[in-house]
């Protein structure tokens, strides 16, 4: 196991003795947990949008709430929560980050999360470092960036 990995678990049991599902393993170096009003519509929606696989969602509350959703996207994982101010974590704004998506095919893929239901803020463009470059913004807040690198046009 490397440090980038985690280990499939058996199904342990939690501290009532109850067996726990067996989690999925983490892909990526670094994860994003991004907190979001409507975590499992969002995890639905980026399966739309970005073709993103749900890896493992714990079940929604009364409110219809997650406390943690794991997708795989572009290689990667991307958990998600909704917020529980009741336990401290307030409802705050999406602000100040964006999640950037490499894609070898970025007209197709953004046209898709469009037709899904994103908001285009910068169509796809040829950008002076050579790139293929846009950002988009989906119905949760998020600002997502997709990048064609100039060498990788097949």
């Amino acid at each position: 196991m490397t440090d980038t990995q985690t280990a499939t678990q058996e199904a342990p049991q939690n501290h009532s003795g109850k067996t726990q599902p067996a989690m999925p393993p983490v892909k990526g170096g670094v994860v994003a947990y991004l907190s979001i009003d409507g975590a499992a519509k969002a995890a639905a929606f980026y399966e739309k949008a970005f073709g993103a696989e749900l890896a493992f969602m714990q079940p929604v509350d009364d409110k219809g709430r997650t406390m943690h959703a794991h997708i795989y996207l572009n290689g990667s994982s991307i958990m998600l929560s909704d917020f529980y101010p009741e336990h401290g974590h307030p409802v705050i704004p999406v602000q100040g980050f964006n999640l950037m998506i490499p894609t070898r095919t970025i007209d197709a893929d953004y046209q898709r999360a469009i037709d899904a239901g994103c908001t285009a803020t910068m169509p796809p463009q040829d950008m002076f470092w050579g790139d293929r470059y846009g950002q988009l913004k989906d119905p949760f807040g998020v600002t997502w960036a997709m990048n064609q690198g100039a060498f990788s046009q097949t």
